[in-house]
């Protein structure tokens, strides 16, 4: 018999820098609308020999706003594959930050199904999704989402705080999660003190700290200046690199640049899924702009 709950009910409403010379140029007033090709081979979810990490299947989610229904996802089906870098691209109201919520467990979907390495997690109780969030999943915001006055150390500590790490486990992988993301000179220093992409990186220190398989990261640049949204992308892709899968929430196509595969979403849905052509290396971008503030200095 089928699941009842993938009878969706929203039937009727309805670079930051460098980027490599021989990749497609990008127009971004096209990627305004989500729509520009950053590839020239489309793909539909994972390999058939690839592990899914992450599920959606026949996701709806319709926000109820007084008189007004909103349908913000209408039938999505997504598969995040164990080890990509996968980038959600869409302009603002498609969708897309939606549908990260409910894949990294912040959200319940209105119908469909969403899995966690296997696991059906649509209809858990807050206090199991929570558990399984904080052992799996690790976030990255636009806007970074730190105390304000309580230091880099204490910021990185807060996750292993809720799952009950003891006081010197807790400060130990906390200093090693910062000097992992080259902070480990500024672990007393209050947000107050640090640059925007200073910020960004204390941000993803905390979402390393508790060894998430998964880091979810929304606008991960959108505040941050090229340069130091170039480092946040190279310090991602570092950590795809050592296999961890990253999912960023865009609406920067040369952000979807560095990643290895794009989903894109318009008005709710998932309109195409693309192999990225000449991907990005962020360490690359780094080194050109290095280059030219020497040739400018």
């Amino acid at each position: 018999m089928p699941d009842p709950r993938l009878n969706t009910s929203a039937e009727d409403g309805s670079v930051l820098g460098a980027a490599d010379p021989a990749a497609p140029a990008v127009d971004d007033s096209a990627a305004l609308d989500g729509e520009v090709a950053l590839g020239s081979r489309e793909v539909k979810g994972c390999d058939e020999d690839a592990r899914v990490v992450l599920e959606a299947r026949n996701v709806a989610k319709i926000y109820q706003l007084e008189d007004v229904v909103v349908n913000a996802l209408r039938g999505v089906d997504l598969q995040v594959c164990e080890g990509e870098m996968l980038a959600i691209m869409g302009p603002s109201g498609s969708g897309k930050s939606t549908l990260m919520h409910l894949v990294g467990l912040l959200d319940h979907p209105t119908s469909g199904i969403v899995t966690v390495e296997g696991e059906d997690v649509s209809d858990m109780p807050p206090n199991q999704l929570a558990a399984v969030r904080n052992k799996r999943i690790g976030f990255v915001f636009q806007a970074f989402n730190l105390l304000p006055r309580t230091t880099a150390l204490s910021n990185v500590e807060l996750p292993l705080i809720y799952a009950g790490v003891a006081g010197p486990e807790r400060s130990r992988r906390a200093r090693e999660a910062l000097e992992r993301v080259g902070l480990g000179d500024r672990l007393g220093h209050f947000s107050s003190q640090l640059s925007g992409g200073q910020q960004q990186r204390v941000a993803i220190a905390r979402a390393l700290v508790t060894e998430p398989s998964i880091v979810l990261a929304d606008e991960p640049t959108g505040n941050l200046d090229s340069r130091s949204g170039v480092e946040v992308m190279a310090i991602l892709q570092e950590l795809n690199n050592q296999g961890i899968t990253v999912v960023l929430v865009t609406h920067d196509a040369n952000v979807g640049r560095h990643a290895k595969r794009v989903v894109h979403l318009k008005d709710g849905e998932i309109v195409r899924e693309e192999i990225v052509d000449g991907r990005v290396d962020a360490v690359q971008e780094l080194a050109a702009l290095n280059a030219l503030k020497e040739v400018l200095s």
